[in-house]
């Protein structure tokens, strides 16, 4: 009697495990647990772009700050040019006043296109990994610089507005050099080169863009 109970626990010992051992398989391989864990990673990945809105709203910001800057920076300015009619300047105080006139005015110029850069990257940035600006489509100029539909897109309005940046900052520069022998002579002619191979690279990678879309387009 002993050796049949003994035989029927051991039975149902094994049966026990082996149903455990089936359930913890069913669970490990069950499709419908694997597609929920996939869908959650998923989506709390794809959700993860959100994080780009940091740099949106701190690139917009920054955009507005040099906005101002350069607002201050342009109303000074111009209440300052009110000396230069004065008849009390005389000929050399009035040159340095127009040098140092338009040095501002360069200065002026680069902050407002750094702030075109920074809202320009913010723009794309959120129709790149956020949303499509449904207002911009209505827009006549948004097409222009503020519509953009890739990351190439991105790059290109950024790079154009960069260059006319460096060009400033070069002019700025220009102004200030005092060439008082060939080599300098030289070294601001071949920056003028520079510039206008920069420029002439520029056009002509455009035009390639536009002949490349034009037949895509018909």
């Amino acid at each position: 009697m002993s050796t049949i109970h003994n035989n029927s626990s051991d039975n149902s010992t094994n049966n026990r495990s082996e149903t455990n051992s089936e359930n913890s398989s069913h669970l490990i391989t069950n499709p419908d647990v694997t597609s929920l864990a996939e869908k959650l990673f998923e989506g709390a990945l794809w959700n993860s772009r959100f994080i780009v809105l940091f740099a949106v709203v701190a690139s917009l910001l920054t955009s507005v700050a040099m906005f101002y800057i350069a607002t201050v920076d342009a109303w000074y300015l111009l209440l300052h040019l009110a000396d230069y009619a004065s008849p009390s300047l005389d000929t050399a105080a009035r040159n340095a006043m127009r040098a140092d006139t338009v040095s501002h005015v360069v200065e002026i110029i680069d902050g407002y296109l750094l702030a075109t850069v920074l809202l320009i990257f913010a723009l794309g940035l959120y129709e790149l990994f956020i949303s499509k600006i449904d207002i911009a489509s209505f827009s006549k100029t948004a097409s222009n610089v503020l519509i953009i539909n890739s990351l190439d897109d991105l790059k290109g309005r950024l790079a154009k507005v960069i260059l006319m940046i460096l060009i400033v900052r070069f002019f700025e520069y220009a102004i200030d050099i005092n060439i008082d022998n060939a080599l300098n002579l030289l070294y601001l002619a071949a920056g003028i080169a520079l510039i206008g191979l920069a420029l002439y690279l520029s056009h002509e990678s455009d035009r390639h863009d536009s002949g490349k879309k034009s037949p895509s387009q018909h």
